[in-house]
């Protein structure tokens, strides 16, 4: 039996995946869709808040120098000007004369137009924000231009002093926060990976300066161990710095989490930047008011430098989802063998944790399966499941990651007992109805 991911596992293969499970829809599908924009389906919202709960727990819950803030999309436009962001927030992008397509210029590798297959045909590149505009009241005018927010870190920058004094917290410290952003990408694609419409996992942890590089190399360590820690393989993973001359504007310096993905190389799965004190002072200047930190061991106010780890929770769903992928050769009572194709996802992130399958659909079954289920539901995401035969069963539930099956069988009815089927294992484990959840607990926390 061979367990292993595809030698050249694609995008399309997930896309299928994950429409025909329930995990990702194209939005707006009836209507044709809409480019960069997707919806999460029943189980794929189910995975989203599990990877922004296991976030969480990791960055605030198990710390005690983060708290955590849920700012507004919409801010004054002050912000962004006071940022950089109206005037340096740009791509460079061309026109096809040929076909009308627009690109990046940064990702187009020749002359020769992807779509049409022009040669020489791009126009000059030219600069274009990616902040989506918008209006606040009734009239559309210069005075009333708002934006989307591109990055959710602002916020907390500007909400710096409101934090400092209202938890009276004390260097180093960090805020944290899962929301929405908005970018109008020129070229949206590969799948979930870039989107004009996504949510973030940010947070801003602000330290003396001098201490700023250790806590840049404590950051960069603590989450490429969180990565591992829920499954993504060692392998598949790598740290790169940025070189000087593609540093923001703001970084003394970044490093990029990145993952290899078989249709793209290795592409950036997070970023981690020294933000200096660039934030606080910006925002000090564009407001007038003061946001520095008065430090009562030196006796003097300092503005804080910044680390801010930067993931996106779209992107880390795709990797996690794409990571877990696998195909299998089992062997049939037939003495064949067929593929089974399964989503190896850690028990923390799967969006069903157990699925309980009666054998079949025999009215003798039915009372104690769903009291099976009803005592399971309040513990775990579960899912019920009688249609077709066993095996087949089993199979969606490989496919959708669910890592336990509880089986009731025509023998629970005289023991009381059901089996336990691992889905990495294959194996089966017989155990009492009354001792099921700490059993189903046990084996879903071992990992």
């Amino acid at each position: 039996m061979t367990t292993e991911q595809p030698k050249e596992l694609t995008f399309d293969t997930l896309v299928s995946l994950s429409k025909r499970r329930g995990f990702i829809f194209p939005s707006s599908e009836v209507y044709g869709g809409i480019a960069g924009f997707w919806d999460y389906g029943p189980l794929g919202v189910e995975m989203k808040n599990n990877i922004k709960r296991e976030w969480w727990r990791f960055m605030v819950q198990e710390r005690d120098d983060v708290v955590g803030i849920d700012a507004s999309v919409i801010m004054n436009p002050r912000v962004w000007e006071a940022s950089g962001h109206v005037a340096t927030f740009t791509d460079p992008m061309v026109d096809c004369k040929n076909c009308k397509r627009r690109y990046r210029a940064d990702h187009l590798e020749s002359d020769v137009c992807p779509d049409c297959g022009a040669r020489g045909q791009f126009t000059e590149a030219r600069n274009f924000n990616l902040m989506f505009k918008t209006f606040v009241g009734p009239v559309e005018d210069d005075a009333n231009v708002v934006y989307l927010r591109p990055e959710t870190a602002q916020a907390m920058f500007v909400n710096f002093e409101n934090v400092v004094t209202s938890m009276r917290r004390k260097l180093p410290f960090g805020i944290a926060q899962i929301g929405r952003s908005f970018r109008n990408e020129i070229t949206p694609g590969n799948f979930i990976f870039r989107d004009r419409e996504f949510e973030q996992m940010e947070m801003e942890y602000f330290c003396k300066p001098g201490t700023d590089e250790q806590w840049h190399k404590h950051w960069l360590e603590a989450r490429l161990k969180w990565h591992k820690n829920l499954g993504v393989r060692e392998e598949n993973l790598r740290i790169r710095e940025h070189e000087q001359e593609e540093l923001s504007h703001y970084s003394k310096g970044t490093y990029d989490i990145e993952y290899r993905f078989d249709a793209m190389g290795w592409s950036e799965l997070e970023g981690i930047a020294n933000r200096t004190d660039f934030d606080l002072q910006a925002h000090a200047k564009g407001s007038g008011k003061s946001l520095s930190y008065f430090d009562e061991e030196s006796n003097e106010h300092i503005v804080p430098y910044v680390i801010e780890p930067a993931l996106g929770v779209d992107r880390c769903f795709l990797v996690m989802l794409y990571d877990a992928y696998r195909e299998e050769d089992v062997p049939t009572a037939a003495g064949k063998t067929e593929q089974r194709v399964y989503l190896a996802l850690h028990p923390a992130i799967a969006p069903i944790k157990v699925a309980v399958l009666p054998l079949s659909r025999n009215e003798k079954l039915g009372p104690l399966s769903k009291d099976v289920h009803a005592l399971l539901r309040p513990h775990f995401m579960t899912q019920f499941d009688d249609a077709q035969s066993i095996g087949r069963r089993y199979r969606r539930q490989d496919e959708i990651g669910t890592p336990l099956c509880v089986t009731i069988d025509f023998d629970s009815l005289e023991d009381n007992a059901v089996t336990i089927r691992d889905r990495d294992t294959m194996e089966q484990t017989r155990v009492k109805i009354e001792e099921l959840v700490d059993a189903l607990r046990a084996k879903l926390t071992a990992t």
